[in-house]
């Protein structure tokens, strides 16, 4: 895209969390005019420190955009930021696009794909995945559905971003991908903390074991990236337990919707709904060994002490 270009389109972005702050970085470092807003303000400030305004409401970032990238947090706070009365498309004019990279369900994505048509905006999904890493490094993968003019226009954009973007459809298309990805990820967490557990049981170095086997058949980007956190009881979100734990629920309401059986998405489910129940809701993905780590009792690095031991000690 040319200097003219990029100083032509006005960008919007609503939500700067763990991931969008990231996200939203690139697109100002490219040079575009952004206006941002996010649900407290002192998240956007490094964002406003490099050259981003401030904007009380969605409503008032639509007002001040062509495009609008939202990326909150569940299915209600897209309704609100994106149909809210003061959300997005109570102002967008006819022409802009609003792209919602929100994890999300398929059936809301149609739903702003229709009432944003009736105003003459487009509207995209395009969740994402590849976490605080991919977000950071502009490395992330991008599902993307919607009409082809409308992700054409918007992925230049997207490609400051990611490294991988895929137009997978009509509109909620992307969110179906992402539930997809989600499933792959949800099992494959089981197979990486389980591992660790043998490994640890077994008296194996596991720095040693994971140079072993990272490059051959078992090697996945969890096992490279989540696994050295979890050797050092690193479990700061790059993306958060609860979130996952609603992103599973979507995909197991749609795997019912279409009778469809996924007891590996299930099990992941129970599990992370353990952690929650242990107080890692709001931890990283990565904190799953934890909970399997207290069903064998093992002693994790960065676990905190089970309520036995609490009771013991005082």
């Amino acid at each position: 895209m040319s200097r003219d270009e990029v100083g032509r389109i006005r960008v919007g972005w609503v939500g700067t969390g763990v991931m969008g702050a990231s996200m939203c970085g690139h697109v100002i470092a490219a040079g575009y005019s952004v206006t941002v807003n996010t649900r407290t303000r002192a998240r956007a400030e490094r964002l406003l420190d490099r050259g981003a305004d401030w904007a009380d409401t969605p409503a008032e970032v639509a007002a001040q955009s062509d495009v609008i990238f939202t990326i909150v947090g569940y299915p209600a706070d897209v309704r609100e930021v994106i149909l809210g009365q003061d959300g997005v498309l109570s102002q967008a004019r006819p022409g802009t696009v609003v792209v919602d990279m929100t994890t999300s369900e398929p059936s809301l994505a149609q739903e702003l794909y229709e009432k944003a048509r009736l105003r003459q905006v487009a509207s995209v999904d395009a969740p994402v995945s590849g976490g605080d890493v991919g977000a950071r490094n502009a490395t992330l993968a991008i599902m993307v559905g919607g009409d082809a003019e409308a992700v054409e226009t918007v992925r230049p954009l997207l490609e400051l971003m990611g490294k991988t973007i895929v137009h997978l459809g009509r509109a909620g298309a992307g969110q179906h991908a992402k539930m997809v990805n989600q499933t792959l990820i949800a099992t494959g967490m089981i197979g990486v903390c389980e591992a660790l557990l043998y490994a640890h049981r077994a008296g194996l170095d596991l720095e040693t074991v994971l140079a072993a086997v990272g490059g051959g058949a078992a090697g996945s980007w969890s096992l490279a990236n989540y696994a050295p956190r979890m050797l050092r009881g690193d479990f700061a979100p790059g993306f958060m337990v609860e979130h996952f734990i609603k992103d599973m629920e979507i995909a197991l309401d749609e795997a019912r919707r279409m009778n469809l059986a996924l007891p590996g998405l299930a099990l992941a489910h129970e599990l992370y709904l353990a952690l929650r129940a242990q107080g890692g809701g709001r931890d990283g993905t990565q904190a799953l060994i934890r909970a399997l780590a207290r069903i064998s009792d093992v002693q994790w690095p960065g676990q905190p002490p089970g309520i036995d031991q609490l009771s013991a000690s005082s």
